[in-house]
């Protein structure tokens, strides 16, 4: 999952799930992630993710 960020980059993080999850949880889960980091504030916005299946 690719998370926009303030400073204009992309910041990606893989979050393991079933493959029946939500999207909206798989978006929560990296945006949090990405808060308990010392990265720029992400945009919470769950249009602006990219989500990829990674088999």
């Amino acid at each position: 999952m690719a998370l926009p960020a303030v400073d204009g980059r992309q910041y990606v993080y893989r979050v393991y799930a079933p493959e029946d999850a939500r999207l909206a949880d798989l978006f929560r889960e990296a945006w949090h992630c990405h808060e308990e980091s010392a990265s720029p504030r992400a945009w919470d916005l769950f249009d602006a993710a990219v989500i990829r299946l990674v088999s």
